[in-house]
């Protein structure tokens, strides 16, 4: 694909998505079914409106059957599906209709919470419609078809993504909603974000731990929490704690490093140190609070991080316990306030330095 767009000053290439390629490979298998003949390229509509023009790899005719493939193409994104063949076996049948199935590679849904219902193949419903749209446009009137796609290695390269967390077991999914792939998209993030969260409270699950990092994870299973019920969301906190309410759950225990946390107590809910970091500037007005003098708030203005800051705090002489204290009590209320009182929330700050300094809300 030869499509880019401008992010953090570079020129990152778009991709298309394992649904874009399924519909691709299967609109060229049914011509090379009923034609004899397939083309070099099939092109294919997008839901985002955008006609993409995909390249067939490779092609196989038989009795009554033909399957074709196309390579999956993440563009400049770090995606782990780059590279596959995604293939579509058509075979005629004697009814009309078109009928999906998932062959090698392709995951069975285990969980509810899914747009997929559990012991169905985790191919969504977008990549379906793109599948029947793309082949009914090449399909003889009266004929029908069943559409069987694969992709050999999926199982393999399966365990690399979020499937096992998601109840997604045996491969790949078949996804994309809107056939696009943009290089390292906040949305994609947070999509996977929702769709944990969804699955956690389809299972009934009430509470759970939400870490912004992997500190917090570690942290969060020395509390005691199953991996299972530990949710990252890295940036996006306040994303979180709205999915958190609208799918019903009735805690979240908030772990995690007070660098990241110390900006949820100023009421920022988007972390990303692009959008907002203002850790100096924050912990700097704490201090002042403390009743640290002018000298060392200069020294905080400029300090590069914030166990550094807890560094100068300390050799002044502010009680680090009741700072850190004043911190997580910050940020539980801003939580508070943030999900209007509609959950139950904990907040546990940890410091790779010193480890477990603050508690608030249990």
């Amino acid at each position: 694909m030869s499509d880019y767009i401008l992010k953090d000053k570079r020129m990152l290439r778009l991709g298309y998505t394992t649904g874009s390629c399924a519909a691709a490979s299967a609109k060229a298998a049914s011509l090379l079914l009923f034609t004899g003949r397939v083309p070099d390229y099939v092109t294919v509509e997008t839901p985002s409106g955008k006609t993409l023009e995909i390249k067939v790899e490779q092609s196989e005719k038989g009795d009554g059957w033909a399957k074709c493939a196309v390579k999956k193409d993440g563009g400049d994104d770090p995606d782990v599906t780059h590279g596959l063949l995604v293939w579509a076996r058509v075979e005629k049948k004697l009814s009309g209709g078109i009928e999906i199935e998932a062959g090698e590679g392709i995951g069975v849904v285990t969980k509810p919470g899914l747009s997929v219902k559990p012991g169905e193949p985790a191919i969504n419903p977008k990549p379906r419609e793109m599948i029947e749209r793309e082949v009914s446009k090449v399909l003889p009137e009266g004929e029908g078809v069943r559409v069987v796609i694969s992709i050999p290695g999926g199982e393999r390269v399966a365990e690399k993504t979020f499937n096992p967390r998601l109840g997604i077991i045996g491969g790949l999914s078949i996804l994309g909603t809107t056939g696009i792939v943009t290089p390292m998209s906040t949305e994609s993030l947070k999509e996977t974000l929702a769709l944990e969260l969804s699955v956690l409270s389809a299972e009934g699950i009430k509470s759970f731990a939400l870490v912004p990092g992997n500190y917090g994870r570690d942290f969060a299973r020395k509390m005691g929490f199953e991996d299972a019920f530990i949710v990252s969301c890295g940036n996006f906190i306040g994303f979180a704690l709205d999915k958190a309410v609208e799918y019903g759950f009735k805690k979240v225990n908030i772990i995690g490093e007070i660098g990241k946390l110390i900006k949820v107590s100023a009421g920022i809910f988007d972390t990303t140190n692009r959008i907002a970091d203002a850790r100096a500037e924050i912990i700097t007005a704490y201090a002042a609070l403390f009743g640290v003098g002018k000298e060392t708030l200069k020294k905080l203005m400029d300090v590069a991080t914030t166990a550094g800051a807890l560094d100068i705090l300390e050799k002044y002489g502010v009680d680090l316990k009741n700072f850190c204290g004043f911190v997580a009590e910050r940020v539980l209320e801003r939580c508070v306030w943030y999900t209007r009182q509609k959950i139950g929330i904990s907040v546990h700050l940890v410091s790779r330095e010193r480890g477990l300094v603050a508690v608030a809300g249990e």
